[in-house]
């Protein structure tokens, strides 16, 4: 974000809505260690060993040969003095361990109403480092998708029903999904952390928990009949910040060959303020150690920070606002430097890229300010695009102004930080050769609550599609799932899907989203900015909302 964003904007661009949980989940004890007892031998499709030891998986759709693996661990419980350090190899076992039952999920703040994003009650614990994966019995060299969940980097898990991967299987494709720390328990900086560090490194554990995930893939992955040299990663909302990031970091060059990115980026210009972290991450202590061990030296500070317990962490980042910045820091190990200036200068991974957003982004994932006043609007815009491009700038949000300064505002914010983000990583990796596919979906689906399948009503006083092309309302629609979750679906949602779900597949194979049967897919370019519609009657345009995004893309020429 540019030095000149203004303050208050900050945590507007910055904190996306927790965007996962769900009431199906189970803990870290359910994913048994112990040996199979008074048990026929499992049939052999689905018994697979790892590096670690032999786990035997359950039918997801038997008659189509689809296996699921699930809880299986890919590192070990990051307990104890492992809390804020890298992540290790998970034990080995010697009995056939059943992975029939996911993994809790990693601790995170119970959401219980939000929009589409409620959460319910679920399970949660530290020991959360497992993953999942869907395969075709038969399968044998399969392209492989490793899916990163939304929430913030706050919240969300990788076994909510949304994200079955038994559809997915159906295409060829393996895929795995993964829990990685959240919050201040996977990204919390602070000097005493780095100086335990062999390089000098504190925050951005979860994403050294997504490359230990990467590594294990990479061992493992042909026992389940997947191709560890033809991986594919994705990601939505925050995991689509950590799939661009990932694209930066020299810790996971060689583990993905494609990536795909669904409305979150990280290349926007950005403060220098805090980048590191270690300024919230010393306020978040200090809040903490007054709270729960105020006499505590600063010899001891580390091990009163492992003492406390989870609750006791999200009190502390709450009261603190610890999340009001990026929770990926700056942390010269996993990230050395701004991934904006890493796609600048044309460093970042140069593999094919698959991205783009939602029409309807904003409804909900930002505040609408219905008390700010017209002139308000114009410093905020004045403020934001400089004193040359600000009027200009207005004109192009009228309809929105025509009903309140306060939608106007959440439009610009919005298509800054989704649209205009998402366009700007495409031109990055254009401009390096890569292939790169950039996509709008404007297909309207229903509002419903994408991770309580057992209550997903949400009674809209306007019908369940007021809320347009919503934050999130793409993601049953990519795993194929809007015959499995939701309601209210209709004919074209399953045309949709099924076109969503034939592009990811494709790309994943082969790096190039179109095949049979499908409306073609041209790709990006710098000058016709060529984006496809993702609707019923799919096809490419020159851009979309052009006169804004072209003239967000003059304000940050130079940036």
């Amino acid at each position: 974000m540019p030095s000149n964003y203004p303050t208050r904007l900050i945590p507007l661009l910055f904190v996306l809505c927790c965007l996962s949980s769900c009431r199906e989940q189970s803990s870290s004890e359910q994913a048994s260690q112990a040996p199979l007892e008074n048990e026929t031998a499992p049939t052999k499709p689905l018994q697979v060993t790892t590096y670690q030891g032999p786990v035997v998986g359950a039918w997801a759709d038997e008659q189509a040969g689809i296996r699921a693996f699930r809880g299986i661990p890919y590192a070990a419980p990051p307990l104890g003095e492992l809390r804020w350090r890298a992540p290790q190899a998970a034990a080995n076992w010697r009995d056939v361990r059943t992975s029939v039952s996911a993994g809790a999920a990693c601790w995170q703040p119970q959401q219980r109403e939000a929009f589409v994003w409620s959460r319910g009650e679920f399970q949660r614990s530290e020991d959360c480092l497992y993953l999942n994966i869907w395969s075709s019995s038969d399968s044998d060299n399969q392209a492989v998708m490793v899916w990163f969940h939304g929430g913030s980097h706050t919240g969300g898990m990788a076994h909510e029903k949304i994200f079955d991967g038994t559809e997915l299987a159906r295409h060829d494709i393996v895929l795995v999904t993964i829990n990685y720390r959240l919050g201040p328990l996977g990204f919390l900086a602070h000097p005493a952390l780095a100086a335990e560090s062999s390089h000098n490194s504190a925050g951005n554990y979860g994403l050294l928990d997504k490359i230990a995930a990467l590594n294990w893939v990479r061992d493992n992955i042909s026992q389940f009949g997947g191709n560890p040299d033809n991986v594919t990663i994705f990601g939505q909302s925050a995991g689509s910040q950590s799939v661009c990031t990932l694209m930066t970091s020299p810790l996971v060059r060689g583990l993905f060959h494609k990536a795909i990115g669904q409305s979150a980026a990280c290349v926007s210009p950005v403060a220098e303020t805090d980048a590191d972290g270690m300024a919230r991450g010393q306020k978040l202590a200090a809040a903490l150690v007054a709270a729960t061990a105020p006499s505590a030296d600063a010899e001891n500070l580390l091990a009163a920070l492992r003492s406390a317990t989870p609750e006791q962490l999200l009190a502390a980042a709450q009261q603190t606002q610890w999340a009001a910045q990026s929770r990926i820091v700056i942390d010269g190990w996993v990230v050395l430097k701004h991934p904006d200036k890493i796609f600048a200068a044309g460093e970042q991974a140069k593999i094919p890229l698959l991205l783009g957003s939602l029409a309807n982004e904003g409804h909900l994932l930002f505040p609408l300010n219905e008390q700010l006043t017209r002139a308000e609007l114009d410093s905020y815009v004045e403020e934001l695009a400089g004193a040359e491009l600000a009027a200009t700038l207005l004109a192009q949000y009228g309809d929105a102004l025509a009903v309140s300064p306060g939608l106007a505002q959440r439009d610009i914010a919005t298509d800054l930080f989704m649209a205009y983000n998402m366009r700007r990583w495409a031109g990055y990796q254009q401009q390096t050769g890569a292939p790169t596919y950039l996509y709008f979906m404007d297909h309207v689906p229903p509002a419903f609550r994408l991770y309580i399948p057992d209550n997903p009503d949400l009674e809209l006083a306007d019908g369940p599609r007021s809320a347009g092309a919503y934050h999130s309302g793409d993601l049953a629609f990519v795993f194929g799932n809007t015959r499995k979750v939701g309601m209210h679906w209709q004919k074209d949602d399953h045309t949709v899907s099924a076109l969503m779900t034939g592009y990811w597949t494709n790309f994943a194979k082969t790096g190039d989203p179109n095949g049979a049967g499908l409306p073609r897919w041209q790709p990006y370019d710098t000058d016709n900015h060529s984006t496809q519609l993702l609707r019923t009657g799919a096809h490419t345009v020159s851009g979309v909302r052009r006169g804004k995004l072209d003239l967000w893309a003059k304000r940050f020429a130079d940036d």
